[in-house]
């Protein structure tokens, strides 16, 4: 351990004393929190919705067939029994669930008015307002072809009730900042490790490193141990900033978020680590994170829901790291997480970095002689 700590040691040196990676550290993390938590936007593409209709009466069926006609809306259920509502939004099978009472058609024909009950999932807040929107555009019209019907020029309007769950005021930043911490966790990690046997290789001194009394196994322990530190380092200081500067609720396990994120961490190094062995050159290392690091951001769920994406694509992100730990660092933050709720998103990352690890090790082996 203390060679491998030495080696560790020379490595922390090496990145403090060039300019390039002190740059790499410390700069695009801020810019990139400051960018995207301000300034990020989403589009939605697709809304899955439920319909809890207690009335059954000829109004409340012209509500449902309206819906049902919108492009924007698919009804993925028909709910039967209030137990059915909190499962749907809790394990994100619906966007949005429209409750209508039992007397809605009857309130309608004597000319009261009727209140509806929508419950939203305020995890992604863009998206959740965008489907808030849409129902009431939707809810214009059939006000408005109702008073045509009863050629009214006014009177009692259907309005809705809103409820958002998890995300009370729609925020978008408590949806896109927890992404943050994934997002430049793994940049950082990725770009420390990557470039770590490569600059060895550039500089000329890999051949000095081979000719030590270290083992590969220890060799790539030290290279490793960096990457992991910083990774940590980084995304603390990125949580603290969520926390204290933008307000966001850390409601979940603390430990769970930190056992999500060594799991996280420790499968990224293994990546990097992969990459490092095969480049010759920084600047292959460069290209080779980024061209990991780009497929991993798009197919990870931070800005495009992975239940839009082709059912191929669907069964590649099972390959990524950040989708398991996106859903880690948003469950702990808005929706109070524990370890037994996360254990699902903990053993795929535990195996990806074992794999990751377990190849960069060959790599490093065979490239060594």
């Amino acid at each position: 351990m203390r060679t491998i700590l030495a080696l560790a040691l020379k490595e922390f040196l090496a990145l403090l004393r060039d300019k390039r990676s002190r740059l790499v550290i410390i700069g695009p993390p801020i810019m990139q929190l400051i960018i995207f938590g301000f300034a990020a936007t989403y589009d939605l593409n697709h809304v899955p919705i439920a319909i809890y209709n207690q009335d059954r009466g000829s109004y409340s069926r012209d509500l449902v067939s309206q819906i049902e006609g919108s492009t924007n809306f698919q009804i993925i259920k028909h709910i039967n029994h209030d137990s059915e509502v909190a499962p749907l939004i809790n394990n994100r099978e619906v966007l949005l669930i429209l409750t209508i009472g039992p007397n809605f058609s009857a309130n309608l024909e004597k000319e009261k008015q009727v209140s509806l009950q929508t419950i939203l999932d305020g995890r992604n807040s863009n998206t959740a307002m965008i489907a808030m929107n849409y129902i009431q555009t939707i809810l214009l019209d059939f006000n408005q072809a109702w008073l045509q019907k009863n050629e009214l020029i006014s009177g009692p309007k259907v309005q809705l009730e809103i409820r958002n769950w998890f995300n009370e005021n729609l925020r978008s930043q408590w949806f896109i900042i927890p992404g943050i911490v994934g997002l430049l966790t793994l940049v950082v990690t990725l770009l420390v490790t990557a470039l770590s046997v490569a600059r060895e290789r550039e500089e000329g001194t890999f051949d000095q490193l081979l000719v030590t009394p270290l083992r590969p196994v220890q060799i790539l322990l030290g290279k490793a141990i960096p990457g992991i530190v910083i990774g940590l380092f980084e995304a603390t200081l990125i949580i603290v900033l969520a926390v204290v500067f933008f307000e966001i609720p850390l409601r979940g396990d603390i430990g769970a978020l930190y056992l999500g994120l060594l799991l996280f961490i420790l499968s990224a190094t293994g990546v990097g680590l992969m990459i490092s062995s095969i480049a010759v050159t920084q600047q292959q290392a460069v290209l080779g994170a980024f061209l990991f690091l780009v497929p991993a951001v798009i197919l990870s769920g931070f800005s495009t829901p992975i239940s839009n994406m082709p059912e191929v694509l669907q069964w590649l992100t099972l390959l990524d790291p950040l989708r398991y730990f996106l859903i880690i660092v948003r469950g702990v933050f808005l929706e109070g997480d524990s370890y037994a709720l996360l254990f699902d998103q903990y053993w795929p990352m535990a195996i990806i970095g074992i794999v990751s690890l377990s190849f960069a090790g060959w790599l490093f082996r065979h490239r060594m002689y």
